[in-house]
Protein backbone atom coordinates (compact mmCIF):
# COMPACT_ATOMS: atom_id res chain seq x y z
CA UNK A 1 0.00 0.00 0.00
CA UNK A 2 1.54 3.32 -1.03
CA UNK A 3 1.80 6.43 1.13
CA UNK A 4 -1.30 8.46 0.26
CA UNK A 5 -3.97 5.69 0.37
CA UNK A 6 -2.54 4.40 3.61
CA UNK A 7 -2.68 7.83 5.20
CA UNK A 8 -6.12 8.46 3.79
CA UNK A 9 -7.41 5.27 5.39
CA UNK A 10 -5.69 6.02 8.68
CA UNK A 11 -6.99 9.57 8.78
CA UNK A 12 -10.56 8.48 8.14
CA UNK A 13 -10.29 5.83 10.81
CA UNK A 14 -8.94 8.34 13.28
CA UNK A 15 -11.59 10.94 12.46
CA UNK A 16 -14.55 8.60 12.58
CA UNK A 17 -16.06 10.16 15.68
CA UNK A 18 -14.96 13.78 15.25
CA UNK A 19 -18.14 15.17 13.57
CA UNK A 20 -17.28 16.99 10.40
CA UNK A 21 -14.86 19.81 11.07
CA UNK A 22 -14.11 18.65 14.59
CA UNK A 23 -10.41 18.07 13.96
CA UNK A 24 -9.15 20.73 16.36
CA UNK A 25 -7.65 19.18 19.50
CA UNK A 26 -6.89 22.49 21.23
CA UNK A 27 -9.80 22.58 23.68
CA UNK A 28 -10.00 18.81 23.99
CA UNK A 29 -6.36 18.42 24.96
CA UNK A 30 -6.25 21.48 27.15
CA UNK A 31 -9.31 20.67 29.22
CA UNK A 32 -9.45 16.92 29.29
CA UNK A 33 -5.94 15.56 29.03
CA UNK A 34 -3.57 18.02 30.62
CA UNK A 35 -3.60 17.53 34.33
CA UNK A 36 -0.72 15.15 34.93
CA UNK A 37 -0.27 13.97 38.49
CA UNK A 38 3.07 15.49 39.38
CA UNK A 39 3.12 14.22 42.96
CA UNK A 40 6.42 12.37 42.59
CA UNK A 41 8.01 15.19 40.62
CA UNK A 42 6.90 17.75 43.17
CA UNK A 43 7.93 15.81 46.27
CA UNK A 44 11.25 14.19 45.31
CA UNK A 45 14.20 16.45 44.51
CA UNK A 46 16.26 13.70 42.86
CA UNK A 47 13.50 12.68 40.45
CA UNK A 48 12.74 16.32 39.64
CA UNK A 49 16.43 16.95 38.97
CA UNK A 50 17.07 14.04 36.61
CA UNK A 51 13.85 14.51 34.61
CA UNK A 52 14.30 18.25 34.24
CA UNK A 53 17.93 17.83 33.16
CA UNK A 54 17.08 15.21 30.54
CA UNK A 55 14.14 17.23 29.20
CA UNK A 56 16.03 20.53 29.18
CA UNK A 57 19.10 19.01 27.52
CA UNK A 58 17.11 17.31 24.77
CA UNK A 59 14.90 20.31 24.02
CA UNK A 60 17.98 22.58 23.89
CA UNK A 61 19.70 20.54 21.17
CA UNK A 62 19.68 22.10 17.66
CA UNK A 63 17.19 20.21 15.46
CA UNK A 64 17.41 20.58 11.67
CA UNK A 65 16.00 19.03 8.50
CA UNK A 66 18.76 17.86 6.20
CA UNK A 67 18.98 16.78 2.59
CA UNK A 68 22.22 14.94 1.89
CA UNK A 69 24.07 16.84 4.65
CA UNK A 70 22.68 20.26 3.62
CA UNK A 71 20.27 22.09 5.93
CA UNK A 72 16.88 22.77 4.32
CA UNK A 73 13.57 24.17 5.53
CA UNK A 74 10.04 23.23 4.45
CA UNK A 75 6.58 23.44 6.01
CA UNK A 76 6.98 20.22 8.04
CA UNK A 77 10.31 21.36 9.47
CA UNK A 78 8.88 24.78 10.31
CA UNK A 79 6.00 23.18 12.24
CA UNK A 80 8.25 20.83 14.18
CA UNK A 81 11.10 23.25 14.92
CA UNK A 82 9.30 26.57 15.37
CA UNK A 83 5.58 26.15 16.00
CA UNK A 84 4.21 22.64 16.66
CA UNK A 85 0.84 24.16 17.61
CA UNK A 86 -0.72 27.51 18.35
CA UNK A 87 0.28 27.41 22.04
CA UNK A 88 3.84 26.07 22.05
CA UNK A 89 7.30 26.60 20.67
CA UNK A 90 9.40 23.70 19.45
CA UNK A 91 11.45 23.80 22.67
CA UNK A 92 8.37 23.56 24.90
CA UNK A 93 6.80 20.80 22.80
CA UNK A 94 9.87 18.53 23.01
CA UNK A 95 10.27 19.40 26.70
CA UNK A 96 6.70 18.32 27.49
CA UNK A 97 7.03 15.08 25.51
CA UNK A 98 10.32 14.19 27.22
CA UNK A 99 8.98 14.96 30.71
CA UNK A 100 5.99 12.69 30.04
CA UNK A 101 8.27 9.94 28.68
CA UNK A 102 10.44 9.99 31.79
CA UNK A 103 7.55 10.29 34.24
CA UNK A 104 5.12 7.76 32.82
CA UNK A 105 7.31 5.78 30.41
CA UNK A 106 5.51 7.19 27.32
CA UNK A 107 5.30 10.51 25.51
CA UNK A 108 2.46 10.98 23.02
CA UNK A 109 1.50 13.67 20.52
CA UNK A 110 -1.22 13.52 17.90
CA UNK A 111 -0.18 14.54 14.38
CA UNK A 112 -2.76 16.84 12.75
CA UNK A 113 -2.69 17.01 8.92
CA UNK A 114 -4.26 19.29 6.36
CA UNK A 115 -6.25 18.20 3.30
CA UNK A 116 -3.00 17.52 1.43
CA UNK A 117 -1.88 15.21 4.25
CA UNK A 118 0.90 17.62 5.21
CA UNK A 119 1.76 18.07 8.90
CA UNK A 120 -0.26 20.97 10.28
CA UNK A 121 0.16 20.70 14.07
CA UNK A 122 1.50 18.45 16.82
CA UNK A 123 -0.49 18.24 20.07
CA UNK A 124 0.89 16.43 23.15
CA UNK A 125 -1.48 14.09 25.00
CA UNK A 126 -1.53 12.87 28.57
CA UNK A 127 -0.27 9.29 28.44
CA UNK A 128 -2.76 8.24 31.14
CA UNK A 129 -5.54 8.41 28.55
CA UNK A 130 -3.75 6.65 25.66
CA UNK A 131 -3.56 2.89 25.13
CA UNK A 132 -1.76 1.29 22.14
CA UNK A 133 -3.14 -1.96 20.70
CA UNK A 134 -2.86 -4.15 17.61
CA UNK A 135 -6.04 -4.12 15.52
CA UNK A 136 -6.93 -7.69 14.54
CA UNK A 137 -8.64 -6.49 11.33
CA UNK A 138 -5.51 -5.06 9.70
CA UNK A 139 -2.82 -6.25 12.17
CA UNK A 140 -1.56 -2.67 12.54
CA UNK A 141 -0.82 -0.56 15.60
CA UNK A 142 -3.59 1.83 16.70
CA UNK A 143 -4.04 4.03 19.75
CA UNK A 144 -7.18 4.28 21.84
CA UNK A 145 -7.58 7.79 23.28
CA UNK A 146 -10.17 8.24 26.03
CA UNK A 147 -11.54 11.59 27.09
CA UNK A 148 -15.28 12.18 27.24
CA UNK A 149 -15.50 10.07 24.09
CA UNK A 150 -13.20 7.37 22.76
CA UNK A 151 -11.09 7.97 19.65
CA UNK A 152 -8.89 5.62 17.64
CA UNK A 153 -5.72 6.97 16.04
CA UNK A 154 -3.59 5.09 13.52
CA UNK A 155 0.09 4.81 14.50
CA UNK A 156 1.19 7.02 11.57
CA UNK A 157 -0.84 9.86 13.09
CA UNK A 158 0.50 9.37 16.63
CA UNK A 159 3.98 10.46 17.69
CA UNK A 160 5.15 8.04 20.39
CA UNK A 161 8.46 7.89 22.27
CA UNK A 162 8.93 5.54 25.20
CA UNK A 163 11.25 3.77 27.60
CA UNK A 164 12.10 0.12 27.06
CA UNK A 165 9.36 -2.37 26.17
CA UNK A 166 9.09 -6.14 26.04
CA UNK A 167 8.22 -8.19 22.97
CA UNK A 168 4.57 -8.47 24.00
CA UNK A 169 3.85 -4.82 24.83
CA UNK A 170 3.82 -1.48 23.03
CA UNK A 171 3.83 0.77 26.08
CA UNK A 172 7.07 1.87 27.69
CA UNK A 173 7.87 0.91 31.28
CA UNK A 174 7.64 3.83 33.68
CA UNK A 175 10.96 4.57 35.44
CA UNK A 176 9.00 5.73 38.49
CA UNK A 177 7.34 2.31 38.73
CA UNK A 178 10.77 0.70 38.69
CA UNK A 179 11.87 3.10 41.44
CA UNK A 180 8.73 2.62 43.54
CA UNK A 181 10.43 0.89 46.49
CA UNK A 182 13.39 3.28 46.38
CA UNK A 183 11.13 6.33 46.45
CA UNK A 184 9.00 4.95 49.27
CA UNK A 185 12.10 4.16 51.34
CA UNK A 186 13.57 7.60 50.69
CA UNK A 187 10.29 9.26 51.63
CA UNK A 188 10.03 7.23 54.84
CA UNK A 189 13.56 8.18 55.90
CA UNK A 190 12.88 11.85 55.20
CA UNK A 191 9.60 11.83 57.13
CA UNK A 192 11.17 10.04 60.09
CA UNK A 193 14.12 12.44 60.14
CA UNK A 194 11.83 15.46 59.89
CA UNK A 195 9.63 14.15 62.71
CA UNK A 196 12.62 13.58 64.98
CA UNK A 197 14.03 17.02 64.22
CA UNK A 198 10.72 18.72 65.01
CA UNK A 199 10.38 17.03 68.41
CA UNK A 200 10.81 19.26 71.44
CA UNK A 201 13.47 18.59 74.03
CA UNK A 202 12.36 15.77 76.37
CA UNK A 203 13.56 15.02 79.86
CA UNK A 204 13.05 12.34 82.48
CA UNK A 205 12.66 13.64 86.06
CA UNK A 206 13.12 11.35 89.03
CA UNK A 207 13.24 12.17 92.72
CA UNK A 208 14.22 10.05 95.66
CA UNK A 209 11.02 10.38 97.71
CA UNK A 210 7.42 9.72 96.86
CA UNK A 211 5.30 12.80 96.22
CA UNK A 212 1.58 13.20 95.86
CA UNK A 213 -0.17 14.32 92.68
CA UNK A 214 -0.35 18.02 93.54
CA UNK A 215 3.31 18.12 94.51
CA UNK A 216 4.27 16.31 91.29
CA UNK A 217 2.41 18.86 89.18
CA UNK A 218 4.08 21.69 91.10
CA UNK A 219 7.54 20.23 90.50
CA UNK A 220 6.90 19.73 86.76
CA UNK A 221 5.54 23.25 86.33
CA UNK A 222 8.49 24.70 88.22
CA UNK A 223 10.83 22.70 85.96
CA UNK A 224 9.15 24.06 82.82
CA UNK A 225 9.27 27.65 84.07
CA UNK A 226 12.94 27.43 85.03
CA UNK A 227 13.87 25.85 81.66
CA UNK A 228 11.93 28.52 79.76
CA UNK A 229 13.25 31.52 81.70
CA UNK A 230 16.89 30.42 81.66
CA UNK A 231 17.27 29.62 77.97
CA UNK A 232 17.37 25.86 78.39
CA UNK A 233 19.84 25.82 81.27
CA UNK A 234 18.94 23.45 84.10
CA UNK A 235 20.35 22.99 87.60
CA UNK A 236 20.07 19.59 89.17
CA UNK A 237 19.02 19.93 92.81
CA UNK A 238 19.84 17.42 95.53
CA UNK A 239 17.43 14.52 95.49
CA UNK A 240 16.36 15.21 91.87
CA UNK A 241 17.78 13.46 88.80
CA UNK A 242 17.37 14.94 85.30
CA UNK A 243 18.04 12.72 82.28
CA UNK A 244 17.62 14.08 78.73
CA UNK A 245 15.82 11.73 76.34
CA UNK A 246 18.03 11.42 73.25
CA UNK A 247 16.60 12.06 69.79
CA UNK A 248 16.97 9.29 67.23
CA UNK A 249 17.90 11.55 64.32
CA UNK A 250 21.32 11.05 62.78
CA UNK A 251 22.40 13.20 59.82
CA UNK A 252 24.57 10.36 58.52
CA UNK A 253 21.50 8.14 58.07
CA UNK A 254 19.82 10.73 55.87
CA UNK A 255 22.97 11.27 53.81
CA UNK A 256 23.41 7.53 53.27
CA UNK A 257 19.79 7.17 52.19
CA UNK A 258 20.10 10.07 49.75
CA UNK A 259 23.27 8.59 48.27
CA UNK A 260 21.57 5.22 47.68
CA UNK A 261 18.60 6.99 46.09
CA UNK A 262 20.83 9.01 43.73
CA UNK A 263 22.71 5.92 42.59
CA UNK A 264 19.52 3.97 41.89
CA UNK A 265 17.86 6.88 40.09
CA UNK A 266 20.96 7.38 37.95
CA UNK A 267 20.98 3.67 37.04
CA UNK A 268 17.31 3.65 36.03
CA UNK A 269 17.52 6.84 33.96
CA UNK A 270 20.89 5.80 32.52
CA UNK A 271 22.78 8.97 33.43
CA UNK A 272 26.10 9.43 35.28
CA UNK A 273 25.57 9.76 39.02
CA UNK A 274 27.65 12.95 38.85
CA UNK A 275 24.69 14.54 37.04
CA UNK A 276 22.82 14.29 40.34
CA UNK A 277 25.58 16.16 42.18
CA UNK A 278 27.19 13.02 43.59
CA UNK A 279 30.95 13.08 43.06
CA UNK A 280 31.86 10.03 45.17
CA UNK A 281 33.73 7.47 43.12
CA UNK A 282 33.73 9.65 40.02
CA UNK A 283 37.12 9.55 38.30
CA UNK A 284 36.72 11.66 35.18
CA UNK A 285 39.71 13.80 34.23
CA UNK A 286 37.67 16.47 32.51
CA UNK A 287 34.20 17.75 31.84
CA UNK A 288 34.61 16.55 28.26
CA UNK A 289 34.84 12.92 29.35
CA UNK A 290 31.76 13.25 31.54
CA UNK A 291 29.77 14.74 28.65
CA UNK A 292 30.97 11.98 26.31
CA UNK A 293 29.84 9.34 28.81
CA UNK A 294 26.44 10.99 29.21
CA UNK A 295 25.98 11.53 25.47
CA UNK A 296 27.01 8.04 24.38
CA UNK A 297 25.29 6.01 27.09
CA UNK A 298 22.22 8.10 27.91
CA UNK A 299 21.36 10.75 25.37
CA UNK A 300 22.17 9.13 22.02
CA UNK A 301 19.54 6.34 22.33
CA UNK A 302 16.92 8.95 23.25
CA UNK A 303 17.88 11.19 20.33
CA UNK A 304 17.81 8.31 17.86
CA UNK A 305 14.31 7.33 18.98
CA UNK A 306 13.03 10.87 18.38
CA UNK A 307 14.77 11.08 15.00
CA UNK A 308 13.27 7.79 13.83
CA UNK A 309 9.78 8.93 14.83
CA UNK A 310 10.27 12.26 13.03
CA UNK A 311 11.58 10.61 9.86
CA UNK A 312 9.00 7.84 9.74
CA UNK A 313 5.86 9.81 10.57
CA UNK A 314 6.55 13.39 9.48
CA UNK A 315 8.32 12.66 6.19
CA UNK A 316 6.88 10.75 3.23
CA UNK A 317 8.71 7.79 1.64
CA UNK A 318 9.41 10.08 -1.33
CA UNK A 319 11.05 12.60 1.02
CA UNK A 320 13.23 9.94 2.60
CA UNK A 321 14.27 8.52 -0.78
CA UNK A 322 15.18 12.03 -1.88
CA UNK A 323 17.61 12.25 1.04
CA UNK A 324 15.58 14.21 3.62
CA UNK A 325 16.03 13.43 7.33
CA UNK A 326 15.71 15.14 10.71
CA UNK A 327 18.74 15.20 12.96
CA UNK A 328 19.68 16.59 16.38
CA UNK A 329 23.15 18.11 16.60
CA UNK A 330 25.06 16.55 19.51
CA UNK A 331 28.33 18.23 18.58
CA UNK A 332 27.91 20.98 21.16
CA UNK A 333 27.95 18.42 23.98
CA UNK A 334 31.11 16.77 22.70
CA UNK A 335 33.26 19.78 21.87
CA UNK A 336 34.93 19.87 25.28
CA UNK A 337 36.89 22.81 26.61
CA UNK A 338 38.83 25.40 24.58
CA UNK A 339 42.08 23.40 24.53
CA UNK A 340 40.35 20.20 23.38
CA UNK A 341 38.41 22.01 20.64
CA UNK A 342 41.53 23.82 19.42
CA UNK A 343 43.47 20.58 19.10
CA UNK A 344 40.58 18.84 17.32
CA UNK A 345 40.06 21.67 14.84
CA UNK A 346 43.76 21.89 14.11
CA UNK A 347 44.02 18.20 13.28
CA UNK A 348 40.87 18.27 11.13
CA UNK A 349 41.93 21.39 9.23
CA UNK A 350 45.49 20.27 8.53
CA UNK A 351 44.38 16.78 7.56
CA UNK A 352 41.70 17.93 5.10
CA UNK A 353 38.82 16.72 7.25
CA UNK A 354 37.05 20.05 7.73
CA UNK A 355 36.78 23.38 5.94
CA UNK A 356 37.64 26.58 7.87
CA UNK A 357 34.04 27.71 7.37
CA UNK A 358 32.76 24.51 9.01
CA UNK A 359 34.87 25.30 12.06
CA UNK A 360 33.48 28.84 12.12
CA UNK A 361 29.90 27.53 12.02
CA UNK A 362 30.58 25.20 14.95
CA UNK A 363 31.86 28.19 16.91
CA UNK A 364 28.81 30.29 15.94
CA UNK A 365 30.86 32.54 13.64
CA UNK A 366 29.69 33.61 10.17
CA UNK A 367 31.31 31.78 7.20
CA UNK A 368 33.79 33.73 5.06
CA UNK A 369 33.47 31.84 1.79
CA UNK A 370 36.16 31.73 -0.85
CA UNK A 371 39.27 29.91 0.32
CA UNK A 372 37.62 29.35 3.72
CA UNK A 373 35.11 27.06 1.99
CA UNK A 374 37.86 24.76 0.67
CA UNK A 375 39.55 21.72 2.17
CA UNK A 376 43.26 22.13 2.89
CA UNK A 377 46.11 19.78 3.73
CA UNK A 378 49.32 20.66 5.50
CA UNK A 379 52.24 21.26 3.30
CA UNK A 380 51.87 24.04 4.56
CA UNK A 381 48.84 24.49 3.60
CA UNK A 382 47.52 23.74 0.10
CA UNK A 383 44.05 23.08 -1.35
CA UNK A 384 43.37 19.38 -1.11
CA UNK A 385 42.62 19.12 -4.84
CA UNK A 386 45.94 20.76 -5.92
CA UNK A 387 48.34 18.57 -7.91
CA UNK A 388 51.22 17.60 -5.58
CA UNK A 389 53.63 18.58 -8.40
CA UNK A 390 52.50 22.20 -8.01
CA UNK A 391 53.36 22.31 -4.32
CA UNK A 392 56.56 24.27 -3.73
CA UNK A 393 58.30 21.82 -1.43
CA UNK A 394 62.04 20.96 -1.56
CA UNK A 395 63.50 17.51 -1.02
CA UNK A 396 64.53 18.58 2.49
CA UNK A 397 60.94 19.28 3.40
CA UNK A 398 61.20 23.10 3.41
CA UNK A 399 59.33 25.47 1.15
CA UNK A 400 60.96 26.48 -2.14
Amino acid sequence: MNWFPRFKMAFKGAAAGWKGKGFDFVNWAGRTFWGIDNSKLASNETIFSVISRLANTLSSLPLKLYKDYDIVMNNTADVLINSPNSNMSGYEWINKIEVSRNETGNGYAIIMRDIRMQVEALWPLDSAYVTPFINTDDNELWYEVRGGSTYYIHNMNMFHVKHITGTSRWEGISPLDVLKNTLEYDKAVQEFSLTEMQKKESFMLSWETNVDTDKRKEIIEDFRRFYRENGGILFQEPGVTINQMEKKYFASDTLSSEKVTRVRVANVFNVPVSFLNDSDGVNLSSNEQMMIQFTQMGLTPIVRQYEHEFNRKLLTPADRKAGFYFKFNLGGLLRGDTAARTQFYQVMLRGGGMEPDEVRRLEDLPPKGGAAAQLWVSGDLYPIDMDPKDRKVTSKGGEG
